[in-house]
């Protein structure tokens, strides 16, 4: 098989002190940005509506998707424009509210021009945390945040808040959740109240691990409620994976009455994060060739889309002929426009 560059796990490595107090301090500064009311804030709610109902004699979305990006604008870049080209791909009458501040400029209008010049209906919104946790176990904790009352822990906090966010807009209004670096290989349109495992046991095949990063519920589900009350009653934000795919797992594994399909791994997360670096790289002789066929075969047999976990792929380049580029090349609208590194 192709060579595999060195990755790092995915919990980060242990901060010292001062690290942990600079990063807990950008924290405080990332909550009070996006739990203040700002105008374009307040538009959220009527945006997000005209983009599922829009007027007349517009057709109302086939299928509803959303995307959180709490990142800097600079770091929405190819890879990620890529991903909303799989998606549209094979969707091609959905809608995409992306919830993001630094998306919401003219900066990320830009980035979105493509999709929107093409007709593709995606909208970038400032979130409105405030109106989607209204009436949710989610409420009394954001008064909390606005209060001072919750520290923001050492984790990036946007991680976390994407968390939170994700549950909130799938329980409002229902559809499918992706991260941003989900290449999407097959329709999800038949996804309902589905969640992936990450990991299963091998001598039992339960699922041990569930992952938030693609998540298909109807408006309202009881699940996402127990999530949003988990995240709101044991938040802590200096645990990696805590608020995220453990907070999944933790409440379906003692909520299993609740209505809820557990997909494969390889419905989602066909390759450990620790091996996703193998994928990016040329075949350099006939052995690496029919390995990197094989294992687009298998992923494309089997899989709805891929994570591409980028915490540890991102700054790994799509080489050609690689396993990834085999994948995205059945998924690519504006060939050879955005498929890049």
């Amino acid at each position: 098989m192709p060579r595999r560059p060195v990755l790092l796990s995915p919990p980060p490595l242990a901060l010292t002190k001062n690290s942990k107090k600079a990063s807990t301090k950008r924290n405080k500064g990332l909550f009070k940005r996006l739990i203040r009311q700002a105008p374009r804030t307040r538009q959220f709610a009527a945006r997000t509506a005209e983009l599922f109902a829009p007027p007349s004699p517009q057709r109302p979305c086939a299928h509803r998707f959303f995307m959180t990006w709490l990142s800097p604008l600079e770091q929405f870049g190819s890879r990620e424009a890529l991903v909303l080209e799989t998606l549209f791909r094979w969707h091609r009458d959905a809608c995409l509210l992306i919830a993001s501040d630094t998306m919401d400029s003219p900066g990320g209008g830009d980035r979105l021009r493509p999709f929107l010049d093409r007709g593709f209906r995606v909208r970038a919104a400032s979130p409105d945390l405030a109106h989607l946790l209204r009436g949710t176990p989610a409420e009394p904790w954001l008064g909390a945040v606005r209060r001072g009352e919750v520290s923001p822990g050492s984790v990036p906090l946007g991680q976390n808040l994407s968390n939170l966010l994700r549950l909130a807009l799938l329980y409002k209004y229902g559809g499918v959740y992706l991260d941003a670096d989900v290449v999407v290989l097959r329709p999800l349109s038949g996804l309902r109240n589905a969640i992936g495992a990450q990991a299963v046991d091998a001598a039992t095949g339960d699922w041990m691990r569930l992952n938030n990063a693609v998540m298909a519920f109807d408006r309202g589900h009881p699940l996402l409620r127990e999530f949003i009350a988990e995240f709101a009653a044991t938040f802590d934000g200096s645990k990696w994976g805590h608020n995220g795919p453990y907070l999944v797992s933790r409440v379906t594994r003692r909520m299993p009455e609740l209505d809820v399909t557990v997909l494969p791994p390889r419905a989602f997360y066909p390759v450990d994060w620790n091996k996703i670096g193998g994928l990016f790289m040329e075949p350099k002789d006939r052995k690496e060739e029919k390995w990197v066929q094989a294992k687009v075969d298998n992923i494309r047999g089997g899989s709805f889309g891929i994570h591409l976990w980028n915490r540890e792929s991102r700054g790994i380049e799509m080489e050609e002929g690689s396993v990834i580029r085999r994948l995205i090349s059945d998924g690519c609208l504006f060939c050879n426009s955005s498929v890049a590194a």
